[in-house]
């Protein structure tokens, strides 16, 4: 299935928040991350409400990114890893993103592309194949609770894990385990069963909430929706990945 996106010709400039180097969290082995700014959704337990708008990143261009990247490159191979494109929410601005994943992907750099799937739709197929990952971020099976986290549907990030299992693209489905909101076992049980069909998921990342970004909310004079929401315990953790496990699925 090709996306009916509208045409994402080559973009050499693009809205970026920031970069930083992780390991472990953003895809296999050390990685370059580059958080591009703005983001359709507003999930009460984001992160990173400084990426929301895209006005309020900096403008850069693919070459300059490429030259900040290339820093980095030699470290990040004998490391194992690679580069991944965050946010904010990286198919907010698909011909940027999908410029810099070709220039990393030719390069030999392996690429991941961390997103919710909302925006699935304005990933072309000449995108994802030049991903070698893809982290899907599921907020949750049930649509009413979904459409509470994020202000916006769930179908479309469901399509698009469909799709990328179609076209056989590695993946990564990461799911935040909020306490009162998305440890509703048959919510979990409804996602394992549909993940169990789709055999291009590697694993299910089970993200315990925190509470680490509230000093964010407090710089931007922003109200942390989840400020009272204790993270979970180990023994809620366990009884989740039960789940998943349940259905053969592998979580971690």
């Amino acid at each position: 299935m090709s996306s009916t996106a509208p045409s994402t010709a080559p973009c050499d400039r693009g809205s970026v928040h920031s970069f930083d180097i992780s390991t472990g969290v953003d895809g296999p082995g050390t990685r370059f991350v580059l958080f591009t700014a703005g983001c359709p959704l507003r999930c009460l337990y984001c992160h990173n409400p400084d990426t929301w708008r895209m006005r309020d990143g900096h403008r850069e261009s693919v070459e300059a990114v490429m030259a900040e990247i290339g820093k980095y490159r030699r470290f990040i191979q004998v490391a194992g890893g690679g580069v991944t494109i965050s946010g904010g929410e990286p198919l907010l601005q698909p011909a940027f993103t999908g410029e810099l994943l070709r220039r990393c992907h030719e390069s030999g750099l392996h690429t991941a592309l961390d997103t919710s799937g909302y925006l699935g739709e304005r990933a072309t197929d000449a995108m994802l194949a030049d991903t070698d990952l893809v982290l899907l971020d599921v907020k949750s099976w049930d649509p009413p609770v979904y459409r509470r986290l994020t202000g916006a549907p769930l179908a479309p990030t469901l399509r698009f894990a469909r799709r990328l299992a179609d076209l056989g693209r590695p993946t990564w489905i990461r799911y935040v385990l909020v306490p009162g909101l998305t440890d509703v076992e048959e919510h979990i049980d409804g996602l394992a069963a549909f993940v169990a069909t789709l055999p291009n998921v590697e694993h299910v990342d089970v993200l315990p909430f925190h509470r680490m970004a509230a000093h964010k909310y407090a710089e931007l004079g922003l109200r942390f929706p989840l400020a009272e929401v204790e993270p979970p315990s180990a023994g809620l953790l366990e009884r989740v990945h039960d789940l998943f496990r349940a259905h053969g699925v592998r979580s971690r």
